[in-house]
């Protein structure tokens, strides 16, 4: 079971996601309000919070969401996790349907530091059933 820890959107893309307290998913769509939703099978993406409290250790001073992740998800090791899986929270579901991604051109985490998590550790999911999420909200991981 995993605990969101935050939920990150940004208005236009190439710009840096900010916190928000909650969020409303909506099916097949995405965050409302997040510039990377739409119809397609990145409408969300998730980073574990130990993965990126591993990153800060290492002298990284990122706020979340620096990696363009939506939802930070304590709990979870998400790349061990098959593409497929299903997760709930409340009465939204999502559903993994890529794990990490190549990165084209080098953010500025990765300029500063060497290397970006996000490539490796991040994963996309659709959105099956919409809801509201909070931040504090149990996601859990079902059949």
């Amino acid at each position: 079971m995993g605990v969101i820890k935050g939920i990150c959107i940004s208005e236009k893309r190439g710009t840096a996601k900010h916190e928000i307290e909650e969020a409303i998913l909506a099916k097949d769509w995405g965050i409302q309000g997040d510039a990377h939703a739409g119809h397609w099978h990145r409408q969300v993406s998730m980073l574990s919070y130990e993965k990126i409290e591993e990153f800060r250790k290492k002298g990284a001073d990122i706020e979340l969401g620096a990696f363009g992740e939506n939802l930070i998800v304590s709990g979870y090791d998400f790349r061990n996790l098959a593409v497929g899986t299903r997760f709930q929270c409340g009465e939204a579901v999502l559903e993994m349907t890529q794990i990490g991604k190549e990165c084209h051109s080098h953010c500025e985490i990765y300029k500063r530091m060497g290397e970006c998590i996000m490539p490796r550790e991040g994963v996309f999911a659709i959105v099956l059933h919409g809801g509201t999420i909070r931040k504090g909200d149990l996601l859990e991981r079902i059949e």
